[in-house]
């Protein structure tokens, strides 16, 4: 029983992982076509560096993901504030209104995203394409966040002002560093949805301007190259960097490993 559910474990895991450790291998092949043998050579990182078009569509992911991230983290973070410590009508319904964007088809919601920004004045452009990752990333930030608080005893808050601390520095002096593993893990969150948001970026961006998700998909129908594996596994190890440090910091939850 123990090898059949180690055999399962291993097969989810390889069907996870498997095709991204190819891609990264290929990235690395002499072979345009990836013919085998496998021949190593660097030879697409160097072509990528000429390659402008996928190399500033990647900065301009990195640099939305980032603005998308800080923005999302900020509102949402309010957000939960008021819903996890707060009364007041209507709650109940914000807080099952956060969940259809994130069960809402992203087609259909870059769809009504496009039409409401057109007949609404906003247009299509850089802004527009912030507040579409903005919009999409809250909830999630939300409800991570949120899970968070769950963690988190609100009468230390009440017994720091009996005390006579303030609510405000209550809540940044007590509250605020329980939650900083929770806000961290909901930042990385908003990152990952950004960085990887095709829809939303192929409907709202002007032309001129692309994200990596679009270029490589524009790339793809005019013919795959090995240097979008390229890319793909910069953007991939610096993401697993980014998870790593934080892992090491904090345990996502709310629960901090420092005393």
């Amino acid at each position: 029983m123990k090898i059949a559910a180690r055999f399962y474990i291993f097969a989810i895991l390889a069907f996870l992982y498997l095709p991204i450790l190819v891609m990264m291998a290929m990235g690395f092949n002499e072979s345009p076509l990836y013919e085998l043998p496998f021949t190593f050579s660097t030879r697409w990182y160097a072509s990528l560096a000429g390659n402008t078009q996928l190399v500033n569509s990647g900065i301009n992911s990195v640099w939305i993901a980032i603005a998308t991230s800080i923005i999302a983290t900020a509102l949402g973070t309010m957000a939960s504030v008021a819903l996890s410590r707060r009364t007041f009508r209507g709650k109940t319904l914000l807080q099952l209104m956060l969940l259809p964007p994130i069960a809402i088809p992203w087609l259909i919601t870059g769809t009504a995203m496009l039409v409401f920004f057109f007949y609404s004045g906003i247009g299509r452009g850089l802004h527009a394409l912030l507040i579409g990752h903005v919009a999409l990333a809250i909830p999630y930030v939300v409800l991570v966040v949120g899970t968070g608080f769950q963690t988190v005893r609100a009468d230390l808050e009440e017994a720091a002002m009996s005390l006579g601390s303030t609510p405000v520095h209550a809540f940044f002096s007590i509250t605020l560093p329980l939650l900083y593993p929770s806000i961290l893990g909901a930042a990385l969150f908003a990152f990952a949805v950004s960085l990887d948001q095709f829809v939303i970026s192929y409907f709202l961006a002007t032309p001129g301007f692309s994200t990596l998700p679009v270029q490589i998909y524009s790339a793809i129908r005019k013919g795959f190259t090995p240097e979008i594996n390229a890319i793909s596994t910069i953007l991939l190890v610096g993401s697993m960097a980014v998870i790593v440090i934080f892992a090491l910091f904090a345990k996502p939850g709310g629960v901090s490993d420092k005393r």
